[in-house]
């Protein structure tokens, strides 16, 4: 038997080339980018403004995640790289980790196995300070709002109603509420305000949808950040905020690039949740790619009905791009979990909780192709335990649907065995209709937004809104933000609001708790269930396996 290595010792023992090197298979001169040690760069994406995007662009999405991984960002490598070895100048643009799953309990977002990006301890790490930078401009605009109320509060700013938060880039549920400005005279007006992840923060969002600097600066000045004692929107422009935290990101805002195992390009730039975020990276480093490449092979977070439909809905919509090609990401372990599958015995055949979990990946086929109108290959993910009738049904049950299958080995052959999807994916672009829709027109009240999300994408019988959100959905309109995409916060684990629901439930109904404005960003954030902005660590954190050695080496990564 071969010896098993850790996904971090397969990164570790890569020969990696100077950054410098995959810059020039872009065409990138010196004076294009710059370096962030021998392995990472930051590119300018302004000296290529005028570039028009030409290439192919190819979505990765997934079934609905489960314990058992499906492998999404793994099959977005292992794709790019398989596309490179067919002959196709291909780029990867992808998002950058939180150290929130890193330590908890998700894992980082580099791939795994043969099929990743390196080097993978500082991209799940610390990266480039890009995240850090997110959270400083962040928590500057908290700093002036308090400031703003203790130095006698001209705008007449509501403490009560005071929606902006502040955000660390950890798990730490301790934040979630809290109240701040006690002690003396001198140390603030006391009020209650909490914090989100960072990745869930509004500027994280308008980062990654911003096209250049001045696009920045309006959208950050346009940030909501509370209402008045007349329930009148105050604006962080109000506060002059925008120069000041535009300073703090004209480094974060550049892409970074890095490169796969087999020495390919990947932009890996900003970082949005899907499940309570826009789920997407950059606009920046998608376009930039499409400018320097002939396909690029991006994802939108967990499965179709979050990342997938964010990146349509609201990608897509604001940086005026559309996708070639769908790629689905499946494995028959996950199915097989989505079909009542015991967790503890998924290597063994059970070709009958494969067809009970089936509907959960025909779903995703259906929002893919009939919904938002794209061509789509199933990637099956495969893993030693799958068997040849299990793998056998999967493909005969997507023909009836007239969807091809590839089997993917990208986790233990690289790029070699992600040719046969890389083929596939060509083939598509090239050979099959694209009728690429939204799932809703922008005109529509922002209640059937909602509704149209939630009975097309995830086959719900309907929405129930409480009180206070119907309120609140008419001061959205009667402030004039009807138009905008909406964003929703919902779980991963099921096509509802409920994380019990496997497979591909029916008859169920979502509920919305809360409603806000995301107008910098430009979008409306919509929660449903029991969703957190700030998760929490799990009863056996990863942190507790991570080290590293006194020569700086890390260890227990993954």
């Amino acid at each position: 038997m071969a010896e098993f290595k850790s996904d971090i010792e397969i990164a570790q023992e890569c020969e990696l080339e100077p950054i410098s090197e995959v810059a020039s298979k872009l065409g990138l001169s010196d004076e294009d980018y710059d370096l962030y040690g021998k392995y990472k760069a930051k590119v300018d994406f302004h000296r290529f403004k005028d570039d028009e995007p030409k290439a192919k662009l190819i979505l990765v999405t997934a079934i609905t995640p489960t314990a058992a991984g499906e492998g999404k960002t793994t099959t977005s490598i292992g794709l790019s790289d398989g596309l490179n070895r067919i002959g196709k100048k291909s780029i990867l643009a992808l998002r950058e980790p939180s150290l929130g799953p890193v330590f908890g309990v998700k894992g980082g977002a580099a791939g795994g196995g043969y099929a990743q990006v390196v080097p993978m301890e500082d991209i799940n790490l610390h990266f480039t300070g890009d995240l850090h930078a997110i959270g400083a401009a962040n928590n500057l605009l908290s700093a002036l709002i308090d400031n703003h109320i203790q130095k006698g509060n001209k705008l007449g700013i509501d403490v009560r109603n005071i929606t902006w938060r502040r955000c660390v880039d950890m798990n730490d549920r301790q934040l979630r509420n809290i109240v701040c400005g006690l002690g003396n005279k001198g140390d603030g007006v006391p009020r209650e305000d909490g914090f989100d992840i960072t990745v869930a923060s509004e500027v994280m969002a308008i980062l990654c949808l911003s096209n250049d600097i001045d696009d920045l600066k309006e959208r950050l000045g346009n940030i909501i950040i509370g209402y008045t004692r007349e329930n009148e929107p105050v604006f962080a422009k109000e506060l002059n905020a925008q120069g000041a935290m535009a300073a703090l990101l004209k480094d974060a805002i550049k892409p970074n690039l890095v490169q796969t195992l087999e020495h390919n390009p990947a932009f890996i730039h900003g970082g949005p949740f899907a499940n309570i975020a826009h789920g997407c990276n950059s606009v920046m480093a998608t376009k930039l790619a499409m400018k320097l490449g002939d396909y690029v092979v991006t994802e939108g977070g967990f499965g179709a009905d979050l990342g997938a439909e964010k990146f349509c809905d609201i990608k897509c919509r604001k940086a005026d791009i559309q996708p070639s090609a769908t790629v689905i990401v499946a494995t028959v372990r996950a199915l097989k979990l989505h079909g009542g599958a015991d967790k503890n015995n998924l290597g063994v055949e059970d070709l009958d909780a494969l067809e009970k979990g089936m509907p959960n990946l025909e779903k995703h086929i259906e929002n893919m192709t009939q919904v938002f109108g794209l061509p789509a290959v199933v990637a099956i993910n495969k893993f030693p335990t799958d068997t040849d009738k299990e793998l056998k049904f999967i493909e005969d049950k997507c023909k009836d649907l007239g969807i091809n299958v590839v089997l993917a080995e990208h986790w233990a052959k690289g790029g070699e065995g992600a040719e046969d999807l890389a083929r596939e994916v060509v083939r598509i672009c090239e050979e099959e209709e694209n009728k690429f829709q939204f799932s809703y027109n922008e005109d529509l009240p922002i209640a059937e937004k909602i509704e149209a999300v939630v009975t097309k994408i995830y086959g719900g019988a309907g929405v129930d809104f409480t009180p206070k959100v119907i309120r609140e959905m008419k001061n959205l309109e009667k402030l004039g933000f009807q138009k905008l995409p909406i964003c929703v916060a919902k779980t991963q684990y099921s096509f509802s609001d409920d994380p019990a629901l496997l497979g591909r439930p029916e008859g169920f109904r979502v509920t919305i708790r809360d409603i806000k404005v995301s107008a910098g960003a430009g979008f409306i954030v919509v929660l449903t269930g029991a969703i957190m902005t700030m998760p929490g660590l799990p009863t056996v954190p990863a942190a507790e396996k991570i080290d590293v050695e006194e020569s700086g080496k890390i260890t227990g990564l993954f």
